[in-house]
């Protein structure tokens, strides 16, 4: 019986950490932010009205993402904040895109449990160089619906 209960822990521990929160936010902030992932240590700090919130969220926001080297994998961990410019789809995925002239495909994270109704998502994401990639190396994450629209995007680099 204790590991029937041990096993159903765990699914519901790693269910809650794949599956998106749903943010609540201002209009004007959503307004601000529409079509961007914001990347973050932590979830986007509040301010008493739009402009402050705004300006904390820029100067929360990375550009970087430093990875931590565990035996000769390299992996990272960040809180994402999506702003969708389209709502609707009960399922995302967040890809990233290589900036150079091939624009492929490095990795992907599914994002499963998405409120249709929801125009921002926040979670958190651990991704390593064994899904695909590269220390060192920019990245577009671009969050793209099941029809493959981007809905949110913004570059990264992994370091």
């Amino acid at each position: 019986m204790s590991r029937l209960m041990s096993a159903a822990v765990l699914a519901v521990a790693f269910a809650a950490a794949t599956s998106p929160a749903f943010a609540d936010m201002r209009p004007g902030v959503i307004s601000a932010f529409r079509g961007q992932v914001i990347v973050s240590k932590d979830e986007l700090p509040e301010a008493k009205n739009d402009k402050e919130t705004v300006a904390k969220i820029k100067s929360a926001r990375l550009k970087e993402l430093q990875g931590t080297a565990n035996d000769d994998v390299t992996s990272w961990q960040f809180h994402y904040t999506a702003f969708l410019n389209k709502s609707g789809a009960k399922a995302l995925k967040l890809e990233f895109i290589t900036t150079d002239k091939d624009h492929r495909l490095a990795a992907d994270k599914r994002l499963d449990s998405v409120d249709p109704k929801s125009s921002v998502l926040s979670g958190d994401i651990s991704i390593s160089e064994d899904e695909g990639l590269a220390k060192g190396k920019t990245y577009t994450l671009n969050l793209v619906n099941d029809h493959n629209q981007v809905v949110s995007s913004t570059p990264i680099v992994m370091k």
